[in-house]
């Protein structure tokens, strides 16, 4: 019955959520759609709880559990890596097996399982910004090509609000900076803004007039692969830079629609469901703040980095929602024993599968 009343509020109010598009709800009437969707989707939050929970435990009992060193990339991010994430013990062994599961994973430092979004699950519809290929994003799980930074992994959960299920095969595309705040294919300002220094005042405070496409062929940190059967989708990428004005994040967007385009890789954009952004704990930010080649980023001493609170556009608070109850930030974990050896983050969004919103940016 829950579920039934679920999926009847959705179906009612996706004509007035449609046109909100990707941007945050700003009027009286905006506000209490998302509310309503957000009510829709209390009821998931304890899937929310244990499909994040879960992930963390069958990575941490595969690469921990007898096996101090990192497993490879591949075997890290193996078809078979999460394969037994929903399977039930059928007899004592089994039983006594996951016994022993339990007393490991209160040895490990991601034993803790991390509520994320525990009162509302739908993701918040926010800018994708102007650094957006609209093509020419790589079908692919590694996205950092040659450009050099502290490693970080990503596993990204993706859940339907009306069902509270997995959505398996759904395209998540994610695009980044580098470690010096640059973003691939835009260099450099127009030659007539060289010199243009922030906005002082206003929703744009800090930030400078987007940077032109100006070398085509640039794809590093780039990317987008479909979700698996359980939801997951995974990348190796590098832990972002930041830029004037923006506090430090990752973008997405997901895609129930989409096709291959097997001459170059990549793919062609169907229906759209969610553009949203990532973000990083503070503490964690200014860690990597003082490491290579981090310490490069050429406004380190002109402007610094901008912190979450104070991000341009009110990006980062509009990215937890009208309520404040989404949680944009990753859940990270080291992979090793020290910082340098990078992170795992976590995250799960909750996403309207039925929605469908324009792609391309609103500014």
């Amino acid at each position: 019955m829950m579920l039934f009343a679920s999926r009847l509020l959705s179906v009612a109010l996706l004509q007035v959520a449609l046109s909100l598009a990707h941007r945050a709800p700003k009027t009286e009437h905006e506000i209490e759609v998302q509310r309503a969707l957000q009510a829709a989707a209390y009821h998931c939050a304890p899937t929310v709880e244990s499909f994040t929970a879960a992930r963390k435990q069958a990575w941490a009992q595969r690469v921990l559990s007898g096996n101090p060193s990192l497993a490879g990339y591949q075997q890290l991010f193996s078809a078979e890596r999460y394969a037994g994430i929903d399977d039930k013990p059928h007899n004592a062994d089994e039983t006594a097996t996951s016994n022993d599961d339990e007393t490991f994973m209160k040895c490990t430092p991601i034993s803790e399982t991390h509520i994320q979004n525990n009162t509302c699950v739908l993701a918040p519809e926010v800018t994708e910004g102007p650094y957006y290929h609209t093509e020419g994003h790589p079908i692919r799980q590694n996205i950092a090509e040659l450009q050099d930074g502290l490693l970080l992994l990503l596993d990204i959960g993706v859940i339907d609000v009306e069902t509270c299920q997995p959505l398996p095969n759904v395209l998540v595309d994610i695009w980044q900076a580098n470690a010096t705040g640059s973003y691939a294919g835009h260099p450099l300002p127009h030659p007539h803004l060289a010199n243009e220094l922030p906005a002082s005042e206003g929703r744009r405070r800090g930030l400078l007039s987007a940077y032109p496409r100006t070398v085509h062929e640039e794809t590093w940190l780039r990317g987008a692969w479909p979700t698996d059967k359980n939801g997951v989708v995974q990348f190796t990428t590098i832990y972002p830079g930041y830029y004037t004005g923006r506090a430090t994040h990752v973008h997405t967007k997901v895609f129930p629609e989409w096709s291959v385009i097997p001459e170059n890789n990549t793919f062609k954009a169907g229906r759209l469901a969610h553009t949203g952004q990532f973000f990083f704990d503070e503490d964690m930010n200014m860690v990597v703040d003082k490491m290579y080649p981090y310490v490069t980023n050429p406004i380190k001493d002109i402007r610094g980095r901008t912190r979450n609170w104070q991000d341009s556009l009110n990006i980062f608070q509009d990215s937890h929602g009208p309520e404040g109850k989404y949680n944009p930030i990753f859940k990270v974990h080291l992979l090793g024993g020290v910082l340098s050896q990078g992170f795992i983050g976590y995250i799960t969004m909750g996403v309207n599968a039925s929605a469908s919103y324009d792609n391309f940016w609103k500014g």
